[in-house]
């Protein structure tokens, strides 16, 4: 098993919790430099912010799809729904 699948988004064990090896990976946070444990956290921030982010745009996307239907099915430009 490579080490990504203990980690795999949304798999479930039987009682139904997420399946995530936290103790090893604890252990392994556990056993590095404090220097190292510090570039962890950031890295942890850096991928927590990313998903806001995404989230975010995602969010303003779908909240933008009504303003611009108008402008985007319109008889005028109907041949460029053809590309």
């Amino acid at each position: 098993m490579a080490s990504t699948d203990r980690y795999e988004k949304g798999k479930m064990d039987e009682g139904g919790t997420k399946v995530v090896a936290d103790r090893t990976l604890l252990d392994k946070i556990r056993n590095l430099p404090p220097e190292k444990v510090a570039e962890v956290e950031d890295f942890v921030e850096f991928l927590r912010q990313r998903e806001e982010d995404r989230q975010l745009t995602r969010a303003a996307t779908k909240l933008s799809e009504e303003a611009f239907q108008k402008v985007w099915d319109n008889p005028d430009d109907a041949d460029y729904d053809q590309l």
